[in-house]
């Protein structure tokens, strides 16, 4: 018997893109619309949360009806509404959750409510149609930096997150700091580009436990270092800052995921986020993961930033294992461990 196809509809509104993908299968993508708000939240140096979710407002439907579209398909012949129910700004979730329960609601479909972390692993595997559980997860963003163990499509052991600043975040303060402009991490990755990485010995925190992260005294480090020089009215090559910075953030990723695969001895190992895109990160972990005799998988550049297919394909996973939200979704979980 010829099984039936599974199409999904992915929302995504927890920060400053608006977003709606169609997704058959969890892996044949059939439309990505994504409304960016980048250009508007740069004049303020970072994302306006009262801002963001006025134009969410504005760009929900229109970017759903556009992935429909796309897609050929009616909301009749969709099996499942996935929607971020978070982490993220809380006007901005609230936008795309109440557009998903309508849809849900008046269609007679299943809710199906998508932690963002899971999201962005899940983006993985739109990249590569061969990839399987069980794999580690290296997950870097603008809020979160976390090393997980995925066992399977649902279960999730989490090794270790960042104690304070996320990654991408420190990436943005820092470029924030040099003057450069929202978002700050794809300016400090093109300036780095000019500079000498082994220029400043940035500090790089290890901490007592191997999978957790920190990044705060980095940022400071880097932040006195601009500081002290602009006092001292020394020139700063600011390449140099970047290249060195940029150097430290990732040789802390590198060896901590490279220490989660000899622990776990996983052969497979995938980049996800915001900061997946930096090349830099992508070739020193691929490197250092075929040393260690593992692979490396990471998405292409338009799904490491938000994005509604990786969405999609989350909700694809629970729609077959039977995980269907409540309308409040106060019985989700934040996020699935074990």
């Amino acid at each position: 018997m010829e099984q039936k196809d599974i199409y999904i509809l992915g929302i995504e509104s927890s920060c400053d893109e608006t977003a709606a993908s169609v997704v058959k299968n969890g892996r044949d993508v059939l439309s990505n619309i994504i409304s960016s708000q980048i250009s508007i939240h740069r004049k303020y140096g970072g994302v306006v949360p009262e801002i963001a979710s006025r134009k969410h407002i504005e760009h929900i439907m229109p970017v759903i009806d556009a992935a429909l579209e796309d897609a050929k398909v009616t909301l009749d012949r969709i099996d499942g509404v996935a929607v971020t129910y978070g982490p993220g700004l809380v006007g901005a979730l609230l936008v795309g959750l109440s557009a998903a329960k309508a849809l849900a609601w008046a269609t007679g479909k299943p809710l199906l409510g998508v932690n963002h972390l899971e999201g962005h692993v899940f983006a993985n595997f739109i990249n590569d149609k061969n990839l399987e559980p069980p794999f580690l997860a290296l997950v870097v963003s603008g809020g979160h930096t976390a090393l997980l163990k995925v066992t399977g499509y649902n279960r999730f052991e989490m090794l270790g997150q960042t104690r304070d600043d996320a990654a991408g975040e420190a990436f943005d303060k820092i470029a924030r700091v040099m003057g450069l402009p929202y978002p700050g991490g794809p300016e400090i990755e093109k300036l780095a580009l000019e500079g000498n990485p082994k220029a400043i010995d940035f500090p790089r925190a290890m901490l007592d436990d191997p999978f957790q992260f920190s990044f705060s005294g980095m940022k400071s480090s880097v932040i006195n270092y601009l500081h002290n020089e602009e006092q001292a009215r020394r020139p700063v090559n600011r390449a140099d800052v970047a290249a060195s910075f940029q150097e430290a953030v990732t040789d802390v990723l590198v060896q901590k995921s490279v220490l989660a695969i000899k622990a776990t001895g996983l052969k497979e190992i995938v980049l996800a986020g915001g900061v997946s895109a930096n090349k830099t990160l992508q070739h020193k972990l691929a490197a250092a993961a075929r040393k260690a005799g593992a692979r490396l998988v990471h998405p292409t550049k338009i799904l490491c930033t938000d994005n509604a297919v990786m969405i999609a394909c989350r909700g694809y996973y629970m729609y077959q294992a039977g995980v269907v939200s409540p309308w409040d979704l106060n019985a989700v979980p934040a996020l699935k461990l074990g």
